[in-house]
């Protein structure tokens, strides 16, 4: 009682200094209501605490103040932090979609084996035995290229989601026991690697059904790339979230999975379509030898070819395209000039050449690689900096004067200053990124050049400078070994020279950014203009020695006499020369720290490119990207060259229409001339020209395309001698 009369004497006193010292009585009358009414909520809250205590007596102090905090959830339920994507649970767990896509895989492989019957062994047993199909066929030239670059795709995108995937073999996760957090808990470091082999036998069925040519397969097909389009579109429509990197990484990263699927689920019933209709089978057969014959077609008609193309290939295939260019430009006018230096610069598809179906899937992988890698850069590391500027606050202040730097009084100016210093960084981190992307592609581009040039000089039998690399033609361990890794060896090569371009690009840009750029709009923290105040003797001395010595030398040093530079005033040539030599030193540490500078720049932006050595001729054969380039020419060449190609196709059709009765010791008239019919010449000439003379002409294609081709060196008689590496004899 003593404490309650003690408050309402001190709130009357209270209201009574106030009254005495406002002179005011409106204000002193608000005030005096305002103090009561907070008295009032006073007593009010203890009342009701008061009272809640009493109606639950067995309550908890939990249950008591539950209900003062209404933001939070009820029942125990925990809210996830603002930004954190929420765990996915999918209706049907992503293992069982694995174990029956792998079920139904070997499912096909067994429909598809049954299909390819072998006779090598078993020829009178059950028409043969059952054989293994081949997913690719990477020696054929004729074979569809867009199944095989699909697949190629799908498998490396999933090769890149299996990078942050918590479970490398989803199925697995059907046999192992829930953790505590009610999720499978299975071991991550051992399954990945054998995740690495379980992915291409899981799509193997689904390349193997393009290569059997069968109506039954492409019906397989049809149903296999339904059944993973299927999975995957459901499992990115349950679950586009993800925790990992970033949200929306996974369905980003696995658009060119579905698009690859997509193309498959829509290729095989178009085929399908086809393989009921009639004449399918001719046309399947036609196609093998279409490009062989073009292609010989084109080589025996060079004259016709070079007036349709204007500028062709240099003759001799150099290993630099540009010069044969170089040395035609100055014949045309300028824009003539602009389309030629476009065309040996930049890829063009010719008549009468196609590329190997290695080179066209390292195409398409690198593409994809780019798009890969790119995401990743991005997403890893632009949100995290868009999130930092966001929850900037006055705090940083104090923060950056703890590291003795003040960038203004005003606490707001502060941080609009690091918002637009975070904001540069992004500037630069993307400007970065599309700079490595586009230099990337552009180096891909300009590959297709050099790769169709060599080609092209070893289809004719010419041999490449490859620097100490042996130049036999025959196969061999290290050539076989080097052909089945090219491919990869590429994409794998993009991947990495993007990373690092990436790295040296940002951190120029970055540097650009923040010693030049920035500094000059703020008019602050010029360090830069500070340091070359202080070290401008230094520069300029160099400037001058170097400047000094090129006028010397040209105009002092050198006298010309009959039209011709001769050396003059060597003894002041020597005294120079000593003078100036603590001066040329400094400026040799210069020229050092920019060789290097160049160097590195110059083996980032080339790293991706397997045909040019990163090393110096002499030491070309350690460079394992371009001794697995030139060996991997070698066997392209040697195995699937287009002219014999040609003559084998040749062959085979004199084979088959060749009578029964007829002899087996003398070819027909109309044998001897079917290497006429891949001419199909124009000329009244030609076409006036008895049988004899058509005949000549058919030995001499015949003689000139077998002289010039390597794949049949190992087969000719050891009885020439002196014969050169293209065969020709001196």
């Amino acid at each position: 009682m003593g404490l309650g009369r003690g408050k309402e004497v001190g709130g009357s006193l209270w209201a009574a200094w106030i009254g005495q010292n406002f002179e005011n009585g409106a204000l002193s009358q608000s005030l005096l209501v305002d103090s009561q009414r907070d008295q009032q909520e006073k007593g009010w809250r203890m009342s009701t605490q008061t009272t809640g205590n009493q109606t639950s007596p067995g309550a908890t102090d939990e249950d008591a103040y539950g209900s003062w905090y209404i933001d939070e959830p009820q029942d125990g339920q925990e809210l996830p932090p603002e930004g954190v994507v929420p765990t996915c649970h999918p209706s049907v767990p992503p293992g069982l979609y694995h174990a029956c896509l792998a079920v139904l895989s070997i499912l096909v492989l067994l429909l598809l084996a049954m299909l390819v019957r072998r006779r090598q062994l078993w020829p009178q047993c059950v028409h043969g035995r059952p054989g293994l199909p081949s997913p690719v066929d990477f020696l054929a030239g004729d074979r569809p290229r867009s199944v095989p670059a699909a697949v190629f795709v799908v498998l490396f995108t999933s090769l890149c989601l299996l990078l942050p995937a918590e479970d490398p073999l989803p199925f697995l996760t059907l046999g192992s026991p829930p953790g505590q957090d009610g999720e499978t808990e299975t071991p991550r470091g051992p399954w990945k690697m054998l995740a690495l082999l379980y992915y291409p036998a899981l799509y193997y069925p689904l390349a193997a059904c393009a290569t059997v040519r069968h109506g039954a397969a492409h019906l397989l097909g049809s149903m296999l790339s339904w059944a993973h389009l299927g999975v995957q579109v459901w499992q990115r429509a349950e679950c586009p979230e993800s925790a990992k990197i970033y949200k929306y990484y996974s369905l980003l990263a696995s658009l060119p999975l579905l698009l690859g699927l997509g193309f498959l689920s829509l290729w095989y019933p178009v085929q399908l379509m086809r393989s009921f209709s009639p004449g399918a089978a001719a046309d399947s057969e036609g196609l093998q030898s279409s490009y062989s014959e073009e292609y010989l077609r084109m080589l025996l008609c060079q004259k016709k070819l070079k007036s349709r193309l204007g500028a062709g290939a240099s003759p001799e295939g150099s290993h630099l395209p540009g010069s044969f260019c170089s040395s035609h430009i100055s014949k045309h006018g300028f824009l003539s000039r602009t389309w030629i230096h476009f065309r040996c610069y930049i890829y063009t598809p010719q008549r009468g050449f196609r590329l190997p179906l290695k080179l066209v899937l390292s195409v398409t992988l690198t593409v994809s690689a780019i798009y890969q890698v790119a995401l990743l850069l991005l997403v890893g590391v632009i949100p995290t900096i868009q999130k930092v500027r966001a929850g900037i606050t006055t705090d940083v202040s104090y923060l950056l004067a703890g590291f003795g730097i003040v960038l203004s009084e005003d606490r707001q100016e502060v941080v609009e200053l690091v918002k637009h210093h975070l904001w540069a960084l992004e500037v630069c981190y993307i400007s970065a990124l599309v700079l490595s992307c586009l230099l990337t592609f552009l180096m891909l581009i300009r590959s297709l050049v050099t790769h169709r040039a060599n080609l092209q000089a070893l289809h004719r039998g010419g041999a490449l400078d490859l620097g100490s690399l042996p130049q036999s033609p025959h196969p061999s361990r290290q050539a076989v070994f080097c052909w089945m890794s090219f491919t990869a060896y590429q994409t794998a090569f993009t991947c990495l020279g993007l990373l690092v371009q990436q790295v040296l690009f940002f951190l120029g840009t970055l540097a650009l950014a923040f010693l030049v750029f920035m500094p000059v709009l703020h008019g602050r923290n010029l360090l830069l203009l500070r340091s070359l105040k202080t070290s401008w003797p230094f520069w300029l001395t160099l400037t001058l020695a170097v400047t000094l010595q090129n006028m010397a030398a040209h105009w002092v040093f050198l006298e010309t006499h009959h039209g011709r530079p001769e050396l003059s005033n060597r003894r002041a040539l020597c005294a120079a020369t000593f003078l100036l030599f603590p001066i040329n030193v400094l400026v040799g540490a210069m020229v050092a720290g920019w060789r290097v500078l160049l160097s590195a720049l110059y083996n980032a932006v080339h790293l991706g490119q397997m045909d040019l050595s990163l090393l110096p001729p002499r030491a070309a054969s350690l460079d394992p990207g371009y001794h697995t380039y030139c060996n991997f020419l070698k066997m392209e060449v040697s195995q699937s060259h287009p002219a014999l190609t040609a003559f084998c196709a040749l062959l085979l059709q004199a084979r088959r229409s060749r009578p029964r009765t007829a002899p087996q010791d003398g070819l027909r008239l109309g044998e001897e001339e079917e290497g006429m019919q891949l001419l199909q010449t124009k000329d009244p000439v030609a076409k006036g020209a008895g049988p004899r003379a058509r005949r000549g002409r058919a030995r001499w294609g015949l003689a000139y395309t077998l002289l010039h081709n390597p794949a049949l060196q190992a087969f000719r008689k050891t009885a020439l001698s002196g014969a050169r590496a293209n065969g020709a004899q001196p």
